[in-house]
């Protein structure tokens, strides 16, 4: 049920848990007005034009932000996944995004694959989902995550370019990479992906090659600077972190490997984190199931074993991580997990506050999504009791959401109807 023209709404007696603070916040009301919230404030408002909408005491969350995702990613066999007809994916996609939303995530930042026609059927409503942030195709070199053509494979490399179901596209030196991001850039991409390490899902790059050439990855930042945006970067190694670092990179995905050195240069140079343990823990128990290959396979524990130290590690230095799942193929429903997992280790307002301002900021659209203020979409869930002390409420597939809004439409409701 997703409403055309949203009314003006008044909703009150709720908590208010953003991930700002430890504890809830009582005594708030919200007005909303289409697609915006206009006011927030501890004393009653005054709106009697509104349809008020009593919470009972539950929880009032912002909608919920994914960093890392690939909703054109209908199987975990990625290279099979790329020869699919765009139709087919397309078609496949929409479960995916229609389940991300069900889930609470009103926004998500797709990492590689899914495109500007996607988007905008997002958009103009014809595809159920969240919000989509785009990088176009990624960028990989020959032989790097996303090159999937495998040991044997001579198919030109360029097969992938134009394919939606590919998450990326080959390129190789200073001025095919530089070309590769201005016409990403001019597809519509809001930020530049890029493959700097190996990776679990392809078969010739072992997680800690090292992909790109120096002054390759800093063309690619000079470029995505010039278009007003940053650079998002597959790494897992040390190493490869830290050249990322040093080369300009502002996003950097995974992370599993990071030192405590390494972690704090990345926080003084102003880069984020967004790690993705619950793509390793399923890899691990189903991704053979649902078509890993067995090279692939064999590479998961090298990164999954490090997961939850990484957590600890980035927190002591001060490097600030972004909610992300990586999730390929049947696994998406598991997106929720990565809070569970990651409230093993970190406090459960940090946990909570990576998936709403954090994100936020990643994505830089601070003071629009993932918190709740005037001016901000009207993107919010509500949940039956109180997330920080119990982190399963937010696993599932929304079962606990007793109320999804997205830009002030109704998502879902069990509140009054």
């Amino acid at each position: 049920m997703t409403e055309r023209t949203p009314p003006t709404r008044l909703l009150k007696n709720f908590r208010l848990v953003d991930g700002s603070t430890a504890d809830p916040r009582d005594g708030l009301e919200v007005l909303i007005e289409g697609a915006r919230i206009v006011q927030v404030a501890e004393t009653p408002i005054d709106a009697p034009h509104a349809e008020v909408v009593d919470l009972g005491g539950r929880t009032l969350m912002p909608g919920l932000i994914d960093c890392h995702v690939h909703v054109i990613a209908t199987t975990a066999d990625l290279g099979a996944n790329a020869l699919l007809p765009d139709a087919l994916v397309a078609a496949r996609a929409t479960p995916i995004l229609k389940g991300m939303l069900e889930r609470g995530f009103t926004t998500v930042r797709d990492v590689g694959g899914a495109d500007r026609a996607i988007q905008q059927a997002v958009a103009e409503g014809y595809f159920v989902g969240p919000r989509l942030v785009i990088c176009g195709k990624a960028l990989s070199q020959t032989g790097g995550h996303n090159d999937y053509r495998g040991f044997f494979d001579e198919r030109d490399d360029q097969y992938q370019t134009r394919r939606l179901g590919s998450m990326g596209r080959i390129c190789d030196g200073v001025e095919a990479v530089r070309r590769a991001v201005r016409q990403e850039i001019k597809g519509g991409a809001q930020f530049i992906k890029v493959m700097a390490n190996g990776g679990v899902s392809s078969p010739s790059d072992p997680i800690d090659f090292l992909s790109f050439s120096r002054a390759e990855l800093e063309t690619i930042v000079e470029e995505a600077s010039n278009a007003q945006t940053y650079v998002s970067a597959h790494l897992y190694t040390d190493e490869a972190i830290r050249r990322a670092v040093e080369a300009g990179v502002r996003s950097l995905e995974h992370c599993n490997l990071i030192t405590a050195e390494t972690a704090r240069v990345a926080a003084e140079r102003g880069a984020m984190a967004c790690p993705t343990l619950v793509t390793y823990e399923r890899l691990k128990l189903e991704g053979a199931e649902y078509g890993l290959k067995p090279e692939s396979v064999a590479k998961i524990d090298d990164v999954r074993l490090a997961g939850l130290e990484s957590l600890v590690t980035m927190r002591e230095a001060g490097l600030e991580m972004a909610y992300g799942t990586d999730l390929l193929g049947e696994m998406h429903p598991h997106q929720s997990d990565e809070f569970v997992i990651r409230a093993q280790v970190l406090p459960p307002h940090e946990v909570i506050r990576s998936a709403t301002a954090t994100a936020a900021k990643l994505l830089r659209m601070e003071g629009e999504v993932g918190c709740i203020a005037p001016g901000a979409y009207a993107d919010l869930i509500v949940v039956d009791g109180n997330p920080l002390e119990d982190m399963q409420l937010l696993t599932g597939q929304g079962d606990h959401l007793a109320l999804i809004m997205q830009g002030g439409r109704l998502i879902k409701d069990r509140l009054t109807r």
